[in-house]
Formats: C-alpha cells, structure tokens, sequence
C-alpha cells in the first residue's frame, strides 16, 4: 500500500516522522514517501502544492499530512493553506470525519470539506469591500448527509444536522436536503440545531451527540470546539473522505504549532490516530488500527506531554506507544 506523508510546516516534520516511524513496525507492508506542502513547498518551489505533490498524491493509496502553517507569510498572496485546500478539492474527500471522546463522550464530527465559504467566489470590490461568499448545490449537501446518515446507523442512530436556517439561504437549502435524505434511513433519528445553539451545548452537554453534520466552516469551528470539550487538540485525529478509489486524506486537527517547533515536547498522540483512521478506512486494517489506538491510549497514560499536564517529550512518548504496541 503506498502512502504519501506530507510532513508540512512547524511540529508537523515532527510528528510525521513518529507515525512512519511506528508504521514502519506494524505488520503490514507500506510503501512511504514524503512530498512537500504547504510553506515548505512555498520556500522550496513557490508553490504549496507542487504538481509532483499532487500528481504524488493522486496515485496514492492515502496520504497522511502532519501541519500545515507558517505564521510568517499567513497574510501573504501565496499561502501555506491554499496548498491543502486545493490538494482537499482535487482529491474530492468531501467527508471530514473529526472523533471526539473522553469519558461519558463519544460524537464524530462529519464536515463538508469542498464546499461552502472556502470555496465560494471572493474578491474585493472598487471602493475596498471584500467578498467572500458561501455556496452550496444541492448534491454536495446530499452527499455529505447521506455519509452521515451512514455513520449513524453504526453508531447510536441519531444525526444532529447544524446549519443557521433562521438567517442563511443556503443554510435552508441545507435543511431541506439533509431532511430529504433522512426519508431513506427511518431508522436514524434527526434533529436540527441552530450552530451557535450547538456550540454551546457541545460545551455544556457534550455527551448528547452522537454525529453532528454541518457545513465547511461550522464543522472547522465546531470539531475545535468538541476537541476542546475532550481533551484538546493535541489528541484530535481527523479523516477526509470521498467516494469511489481515490486517496482519503488523514491529518490531525491541531496547527503546525511553530511556538513548540523543534522543541521536542509536540504530542503526537493526534497524528498517530489519524494514522489509526488511515488504517481503518483506507487500508482495511481494522485490527492493526485497533491496536495502534490503545497503544496512543497506553502511552497517553504512562506519559502525558506537557500539554496534557505532563513532562514527557515526544520521543518519550513514542517509545511508548512502541513498548504498548510490543515493538520497543
């Protein structure tokens, strides 16, 4: 199976490098490859996504990006995360799945990822207004709804849809279309709540969702807000999915985090279960995934990074997971 890794920018090289490390111990026979994305392809070609990253990526059986992000030229013309957008709309893994649990807590986070107010058409007009606009057609919604709705059914069957139909149009499209779907699975229950109404129960009352599905930009918010409500970022794993056999995209949710860069203490706890998603989804893998998931959980326990209130390194906690996976 050949995986592309895109180490990206900050802590990403870092962490990057435990997952092919702890990959590379697994049973399983993977073929990894780095490509550039992202400021270090920006710094390196003056592109952030390169076409040899793309072209890369394209026959790839996944790719596992680790950050991406420069704070040096975040306002600049050609930026780090236009490379990931591209790279998320040319693979067309329009289904970002976003794990949230701690104890009492288990919801996934199902965000379309190709569409909406990242994608829309944007500009500044002659008097200095800037533009960007939120667009959807009806299929997109579909899509990412019925995927959904899948989930659901293995799962606690219950869909919470979140939009903001009381003041958007496209949010009402999104409403009628999520109910339409949900006609064909009368055995998932669905429930609709406005997105600032989600928030705050996702901080007061987490352990009442099961799968949230939202737009582009509320499910970038929303899976940060659930994250946080479960431990934080530093263990917050993500998997961008399509239809058919393209590559899936699997990334953890956390920044490229450049005021820890090459410190040593980055947690790789998120990028390792992201790796464990690759395994489930892309590699049919389930029981190396399985694995991997308590080894991160073992570690976590055993040696918590400063961000979880511990001390250890990220070397420290690899060895770990490596000792948990019985690989030390």
């Amino acid at each position: 199976m050949k995986i592309v890794i895109l180490p990206g920018d900050g802590i990403g090289p870092e962490v990057a490098a435990v997952a092919a490390r702890v990959l590379g111990e697994l049973p399983l026979e993977l073929e990894l490859a780095e490509q550039l994305l992202g400021g270090a392809a920006i710094r390196e070609t003056g592109d952030p996504l390169p076409p040899e990253t793309l072209a890369a990526c394209l026959k790839a059986d996944a790719v596992l990006l680790g950050a991406v992000g420069d704070p040096r030229i975040e306002l600049a013309e050609v930026r780090p995360e236009q490379g990931l957008i591209r790279l998320r709309q040319e693979l067309d893994v329009y289904a970002n799945l976003r794990p949230a649990q701690s104890d009492g807590v288990d919801l996934l986070v199902v965000r379309e990822l190709v569409g909406g107010l990242y994608y829309g058409a944007r500009g500044t007009r002659r008097d200095g207004t800037v533009f960007d606009t939120m667009e959807y057609r009806p299929e997109q919604v579909e899509r990412v709804a019925r995927r959904a709705f899948e989930l659901a059914r293995q799962r606690r069957g219950l869909v919470t849809s979140v939009d903001k139909a009381n003041i958007l149009a496209t949010s009402q499209l999104w409403r009628k279309v999520v109910e339409g779907v949900a006609g064909g699975y009368t055995d998932v229950e669905l429930e609709h709540l406005l997105v600032d109404t989600c928030a705050m129960q996702l901080v007061l009352a987490p352990g009442r969702f099961d799968v949230i599905v939202t737009e582009n930009t509320f499910g970038d918010i929303l899976s940060d807000v659930a994250a946080g409500a479960t431990g934080g970022l530093g263990l917050a794993a993500s998997a961008s999915l399509g239809d058919g056999s393209g590559p899936g995209i699997f990334e953890p949710v956390h920044g490229s985090a450049p005021d820890i860069a090459g410190k040593g203490i980055a947690n790789p706890a998120a990028m390792l279960r992201s790796a464990a998603l690759m395994l489930r989804h892309a590699l049919e893998a389930p029981n190396e995934a399985a694995r991997l998931e308590a080894a991160v959980d073992a570690a976590l326990a055993e040696k918590p990074t400063p961000d979880l209130g511990g001390s250890a390194s990220t070397a420290e906690l690899t060895d770990a997971v490596l000792a948990a996976l019985g690989n030390a």
